[in-house]
């Protein structure tokens, strides 16, 4: 049975974290997603999309402690259950409450209490089974805001402190979620990366090669592979979403962009059996997509190597559009052409990206023959990798 209702989702941006400005961020108010949810919504199903991720802005249903207003996440949820679609609900994506401090243990029992409540909320308004997304790339994170400081709260030399603390109130939050519905499916993202020493500089190697164990350790972390006495176990690992972009290979240390197609830069469906031969759970592309011409492209080559993937025994369920809109940059407000639509209009209509789109519709009629066709032996399409910029196909 299929994991998902379609195998292509779309990817609301839902980041609420504050920029280097100090200012919220809140990009499915920014790109009026939560103004017209349902317009959104029936759009997905237009182009025979029936799966999502969209996101709990935690900072606007936990204004005082523990005292909850959902009136800015209802009409996600009915504008989804009314079209059909089915949703991944991302419980914490970079923003908390003003008043919380993000290192400190309150944040965990904080963001538990929220996550139980809101599946109580999803259990109440639809008999599906929810889809919940408890913390959003920890590995990313904890790097971006504990290490490297570009991200709120901007700290550095606490990136493993950060994780852990992450790990943690993943675990409270999915015993939380079970606590209320123990059929709830949970979902953990994180980028797929492969990092790599220049042929000229090997000496750098070890220093590469721990950049790429490091993608693994949430997930070792919740499943108590690794650092047990964080609590975890491997009943916390349910679905694992790799995030994968155009820059997720670099070299150590400038993170100059492998070349694509360059012998060098690993093919995707290397990079997902690493993945899934680590952990033996369900698997799917949890965020891809690049800006302006090239987005058609990069859909191509991800569902030739997806296919690829599933040919090769990875049982991938699935590749998520992010963002399905075009949204406002986080620092600088530019106009991120990154869609499937762009900018709604004053009664919610949005043009479509055509060539992304015609993509997606060839893409859907050779996905459909390949899970009719599940177990066969030969493509039925070119798996040919690509030897040169997506966009020049």
């Amino acid at each position: 049975m299929a994991l998902f209702r379609s195998f292509f989702l779309g990817g609301f941006e839902c980041s609420t974290h504050r920029n280097r400005a100090g200012r919220r961020l809140d990009l499915i108010a920014a790109t009026r997603h939560d103004e017209f949810a349902r317009e959104d919504y029936e759009r997905l199903r237009t182009v025979g999309i029936r799966a999502a991720r969209d996101g709990v802005r935690w900072h606007l249903i936990e204004r005082r402690p523990y005292e909850y207003d959902f009136s800015s996440l209802l009409p996600l949820i009915e504008a989804a259950r009314n079209s059909g679609v089915q949703v991944i609900w991302d419980m914490f994506h970079y923003g908390w409450p003003e008043d919380l401090d993000i290192f400190a243990p309150e944040f965990i029992d904080r963001l538990a209490a929220m996550a139980g409540a809101v599946t109580k909320l999803l259990r109440e308004e639809s008999d599906d089974i929810p889809f919940i997304a408890p913390v959003n790339e920890i590995s990313f994170f904890a790097w971006a805001a504990g290490d490297a400081g570009v991200f709120f709260p901007y700290a550095k030399d606490r990136g493993h402190e950060l994780k852990r603390q992450m790990v943690r109130a993943a675990i409270a939050a999915i015993e939380a979620i079970h606590e209320v519905t123990p059929q709830a499916r949970i979902v953990h993202t994180d980028p797929l990366i492969n990092v790599i020493a220049r042929t000229e500089n090997p000496h750098d190697q070890e220093e590469a090669s721990g950049y790429c164990r490091s993608q693994h350790e949430a997930l070792d972390m919740l499943s108590g592979r690794l650092q047990p006495q964080l609590g975890g176990h491997e009943k916390y690992l349910d679905i694992i979403g790799v995030n994968y972009y155009l820059h997720n290979q670099w070299f150590y240390p400038d993170r100059e962009m492998i070349p694509f197609g360059s012998p060098l830069y690993r093919p995707l469906r290397e990079l997902l059996r690493d993945v899934y031969d680590r952990y033996r759970r369900p698997i799917f592309i949890a965020e891809t997509g690049v800006e302006d011409d090239l987005r058609a492209g990069w859909l191509r080559y991800i569902g030739e190597e997806a296919a690829a993937a599933l040919q090769a025994g990875i049982p991938l369920a699935g590749v998520c559009l992010y963002p399905i809109l075009n949204h406002p940059g986080w620092e600088d407000d530019r106009h991120c052409c990154n869609g499937l639509w762009d900018y709604a209009n004053a009664t919610g209509q949005r043009d479509a990206c055509e060539p992304l789109l015609v993509e997606l519709q060839r893409q859907q009629t050779i996905w459909q023959g390949l899970i009719s066709q599940s177990g066969m032996k030969n493509p039925i399409f070119s798996l040919h990798r690509i030897a040169q910029h997506p966009s020049a196909n």
